[in-house]
């Protein structure tokens, strides 16, 4: 289906929803607009009606104009080197056939990069500066009965970034029409003061909104339901609402027996919220909450439910690889799920403010969430020499606390990452951050606040006096402020920080953590890191030896676009190469830019799942120039020892050595001398003396066939849902090649297209939207996106010497 066919889809879908919604009087109504015209440059006029934009690209939002490139390659990689600096418009038009004329009208936008203007008929009808933050536009002065157009512009010029920050639309945009008697956009907050074993208070505060000259006198009625939908609880409760203001009605409603909101049991509850004038209901909204405890204690760390749960984190940033800064649910959820099946149990939104489909996803899924605000208090968070400070603190805040605060996954909020004149007290840093925290506890007080932290002698100047919990990142930084302030707990919020490249490796291994090679690439050995962080086996170590740290989050999950250490710009020209070498994406996931684990993924399986049975063998065993020469062999396993045969020959036993102060030691098993053969080489890992599991790898032939493994065979018909489809290159017995680079060309026909396709090398300027992929290391990823109506679509994946190969997906009807 054309984009043309889904606007009109769309905009009969939105005058048959409103229609419904006068006859019937049903409360509120909301949609998307998903179908936009784009154009990058500045475009004079393009709010006005009479502007022609028939040249225009037709998009679908979220949309990143930046993602497609093509690649800057002589660009700035720590910011990706694409073309997201700029300027863009977006334009739509959407139809209200019988807007009454008390009834009023909102813009709800979950994000715009950045500096939005917002122009409704051809007048500006609002702005916001922030691009990370979500925020809304009241439109009612602007808009008639008929059609509307809409038009927002775009600025990123302004705004500073450490890493690849996207441009334009790149997350979903409502329309929302409620009554003048209504529950304002983020009105309702949900809070559970007393949980006990048998009972739960669930205390309901909304805040009712009447945009009429006239005081009105309405009810309020609260209903809870199960996640199976049964009715757990009701009440009612009469509001006056004034004329042209807002009043804030409490209600307590007792929940017998409640089911808690935890990892292994994430259930959650709805609050249906009505609005009654009379026996009709004016306005309908609805919430979803979980009944948890939480608690923080200096010495013992995190308890969830009167447990203790060590979290086990990663932080995520907000891009999603290949597709760029544009949200897609599935994707993400995608994630997510790679890092609970790697033992993940929390996330940290580093450093900005997330989509909130990711708080419903981590609401869903069961981890818990370190919500984070800024990175840094400057153009980073789009605060230019203009801003006013205490106008901007207040405003993100509440939109930032307002917007998420129902959500049971979240434990701790943070106001900012890594602020050096804060904590250091420059230019009134303590004011700010005091400004912050109070802005925050305005409107939460029931989760503690953190500011994290980088420089450690900074504690002496007590910041920590502001903020509830130590969070530190790095080399055991947060000791000083333990010392000077043990009575709060501490948290690693950034750990690790190792460098790797997915398939890669060299010889020999390094001696130091940062001995980095002219290669461009570094070796998934796993032992490399820059100066100021550490390999994972040392966050592991200090977590055992100071067992007050109530966990880490790994730097980081997923590799992202950008912040190419240690082959940046600088490492270019310090090594004599010029910026077109340095890279454009991290080194520093767990998982590379496309989705595929490396090796270090089973590393932190083996320590972080000691249920789930885990032995992973590293390298490949592909080595035809080291012949009888050494090739280093790793065992990552969940077992305690492990015997290692090289063609069926024993090679010796090792087991981990936990009291080892050499953290390697501890958390791996290394055979660093053996002499190379092809053939096959096997681990076989014990626990207390018996076998758990073994791992193979052989010498692969040459590659002879190629081989596609779908993630999902059946996605939803929605123009959104995704399918991860992995491209290998295998030998004539199956075995995959993890030294071929063919080129694979993609082909798609039927009810999807091609979304995007990636290899993982931090060094490819391919465009994500080509429909050709070098294999990296055997391995590359083509993403396939649902067209709107059921069918199937076919991938067909060719190249020369290796043939054709060919998956089918099934593209199904919603149920929805």
């Amino acid at each position: 289906m054309s984009l043309e066919m889904i606007a009109r889809r769309n905009a009969l879908l939105v005058v048959i929803l409103l229609s419904a919604a006068a006859i019937t009087a049903q409360p509120r109504s909301s949609y998307t607009l998903d179908t936009w015209r784009f154009a990058q440059g500045a475009h004079d006029g393009a709010a006005a009606w009479q502007f022609d934009d028939s040249q225009w690209q037709q998009v679908r939002v979220p949309h990143d104009w930046a993602i497609s490139g093509p690649f800057i390659v002589d660009g700035d990689g720590n910011t990706g080197k694409l073309p997201w600096k700029g300027q863009g418009w977006y334009r739509t038009t959407t139809t209200f056939p019988q807007l009454h004329t008390d009834q009023r009208v909102y813009l709800l936008f979950d994000g715009v990069m950045a500096f939005p203007r917002v122009f409704v008929n051809g007048t500006l009808a609002g702005k916001w500066d922030y691009g990370y933050n979500s925020f809304f536009v009241d439109i009612t002065p602007h808009v008639r009965s008929g059609r509307n157009l809409i038009a927002v512009h775009a600025d990123t010029r302004p705004h500073d970034s450490r890493w690849y920050p996207g441009g334009g639309l790149y997350r979903k945009v409502q329309v929302i029409v409620k009554h003048p008697v209504h529950v304002p956009i983020w009105g309702t907050h949900i809070t559970t003061p007393i949980v006990k074993p048998h009972y739960a208070d669930v205390q309901i505060a909304t805040t009712v909104r009447n945009t009429l000259p006239t005081n009105q006198t309405i009810t309020v009625r609260h209903t809870i339901t199960n996640a199976a939908g049964q009715e757990a609880g009701q009440a009612e409760l009469a509001c006056p609402a004034d004329a042209l203001e807002e009043r804030r009605c409490e209600a307590t409603i007792t929940l017998p027996d409640p089911r808690r909101w935890d990892l292994d049991d994430p259930h959650l509850y709805t609050v249906t919220t009505d609005i009654l004038a009379g026996s009709t209901v004016v306005d309908r909204v609805i919430n979803r909450f979980g009944v948890r405890t939480m608690r923080f204690t200096a010495d013992h760390g995190f308890y969830l439910n009167d447990r203790r749960v060590q979290f086990k984190g990663v932080n995520l940033h907000h891009d999603l690889g290949p597709l760029g800064a544009a949200f897609n649910k599935q994707a993400r959820r995608r994630q997510l799920e790679i890092m609970k099946d790697m033992g993940c149990n929390a996330i940290r939104n580093s450093h900005n403010t997330a989509a909130p489909e990711l708080l419903e996803l981590c609401d869903e899924m069961g981890l818990l969430m370190f919500n984070e605000i800024f990175d840094k208090y400057d153009g980073k968070a789009d605060i230019t020499d203009t801003t006013d400070f205490e106008d901007f603190a207040h405003r993100n805040m509440r939109n930032f606390v307002m917007r998420d605060r129902n959500h049971p996954s979240i434990f701790l909020w943070s106001v900012g990452n890594e602020i050096g004149d804060v904590q250091w007290n420059i230019d009134g840093g303590f004011h700010k951050l005091q400004t912050m925290v109070n802005y925050l506890r305005k409107y939460d007080q029931t989760r503690p606040v953190t500011l994290v932290c980088d420089n450690l002698q900074s504690a002496e100047l007590r910041h920590f006096d502001y903020y509830d919990v130590h969070a530190w990142n790095y080399g055991r930084r947060y000791r000083l402020a333990r010392q000077l302030e043990p009575n709060k707990s501490v948290i690693i919020s950034e750990s690790a920080s190792t460098l790797s490249t997915r398939g890669f490796y060299e010889f020999p291994l390094p001696e130091e953590k940062t001995a980095f090679t002219r290669s461009l690439q570094v070796s998934s050995y796993d032992l490399n890191a820059p100066w100021w962080a550490e390999i994972a086996d040392d966050d592991f170590m200090w977590q055992q030896q100071e067992p007050y740290i109530a966990g880490e989050f790994v730097w980081t999950g997923f590799d992202y676009l950008g912040e190419p250490t240690p082959y940046n710009n600088q490492w270019a020209r310090e090594n004599g190469m010029t910026d077109r070498e340095a890279s454009r994406s991290s080194y520093f996931g767990i998982v590379d830019l496309s989705g595929i684990p490396k090796d270090r993924y089973y590393l932190y399986k083996s320590y972080w799942k000691p249920e789930d049975t885990a032995v992973h063998l590293l390298p490949h065993w592909n080595w035809p120039d080291r012949i009888g020469d050494t090739v280093p062999v790793f065992v990552y396993t969940n077992g305690d020892c492990a015997e290692l045969y090289i063609n069926g020959v024993f090679h010796g036993r090792k087991c981990k050595q936990p009291k080892s102060q050499n953290s390697v030691d501890r958390f791996r098993l290394m055979w660093r001398d053996v002499i190379y053969e092809p053939g096959a080489i096997r681990a076989v890992a014990y626990h207390n003396g018996d076998v758990i599991g073994e791992s193979r790898v052989v010498t692969a032939g040459p590659p002879h066939s190629l081989r596609l493994t779908p993630e999902r065979t059946r996605i939803t018909a929605n123009n959104e849902d995704l399918s991860f489809i992995l491209i290998e290159a295998v030998d004539e017995d199956g075995h995959p090649c993890p030294l071929a680079m063919n080129e694979v060309q993609l082909n798609i026909n039927g009810a999807g297209s091609l979304e995007a396709i990636s290899n993982g090398n931090p060094q490819s300027f391919r465009s994500f939207k080509d429909t050709a992929v070098n294999l990296f290391y055997g391995k590359a990823m083509a993403i396939v996106r649902s067209a709107a109506l059921p069918g199937e679509v076919a991938i067909r994946a060719s190249s020369p010497g290796l043939g054709s190969a060919t998956v089918r997906i099934n593209v199904q009807a919603s149920r929805e």
